[in-house]
């Protein structure tokens, strides 16, 4: 198409680093977007937001996602693998301002909640904070990390121990309607949106055309 733009692995080299990390992160398309809470044996609090959150499998219900190369401290990742805990926390309206203030880089004796205006939520004993504000929010334990050799990031794989979600979005067949609840999506590394369903298709099966349940 002529009013397309065709840009190659050495087109990307040559890009300014921000501008290229803002331009590849947007391919991908719309993402998840969560807050992840954790704490210290000390007692720090911690909470920073990450778009990389994955779906692993249901039985046992896994999830994971990606912590870039340590070069700097990543508070985060160090609180999970000394503990073994941490929460994970759907963005809304309310809170994505503060939620995204939280990608600054604080001081690990500073609390990202405080910081921010956040408030610690603490649920049935579990040791990682949530954040009170979050309508759709999950503890993990954590199972594996898996170190990426090819550009020096890390898969951090939990199993999902702890659910709290409002009982109103959870819907017969098990489906969590998370855009009742209010959960935002992300593209790219700052834009935020709203989502707007266009339908809930039946399972596929060859030879039968999908519709709307």
């Amino acid at each position: 198409m002529s009013d397309h733009k065709t840009i190659r692995t050495e087109d990307l080299e040559q890009m300014e680093t921000r501008y290229r990390a803002s331009f590849v992160n947007s391919l991908g398309g719309f993402k998840s977007v969560v807050l992840i809470g954790t704490k210290n044996k000390a007692g720090q609090e911690n909470l920073a937001i990450f778009n990389s959150l994955i779906h692993i499998g249901a039985n046992p219900a896994l999830c994971a996602f990606i912590v870039r190369p340590d070069v700097s401290p990543r508070h985060t990742l160090e609180n999970i693998i000394e503990t073994g805990f941490y929460t994970i926390n759907h963005l809304n309206f309310d809170i994505y301002k503060s939620a995204h203030q939280t990608s600054a880089r604080y001081p690990r004796e500073s609390s990202e909640y405080e910081a921010t205006g956040l408030k610690t939520e603490y649920i049935s004993g579990f040791f990682s904070p949530f954040v009170a504000e979050s309508k759709v929010k999950f503890g993990c334990e954590f199972v594996q990390r898996i170190n990426i050799e090819l550009n020096g990031t890390s898969l951090i794989i939990g199993k999902i121990v702890q659910i709290s979600v409002p009982e109103n979005c959870i819907l017969e067949d098990g489906f969590v309607d998370i855009e009742k609840a209010g959960s935002l999506t992300v593209s790219g590394l700052d834009s935020y949106h709203s989502t707007s369903r266009i339908a809930r298709l039946s399972y596929a099966k060859p030879n039968k055309f999908p519709e709307e349940i």
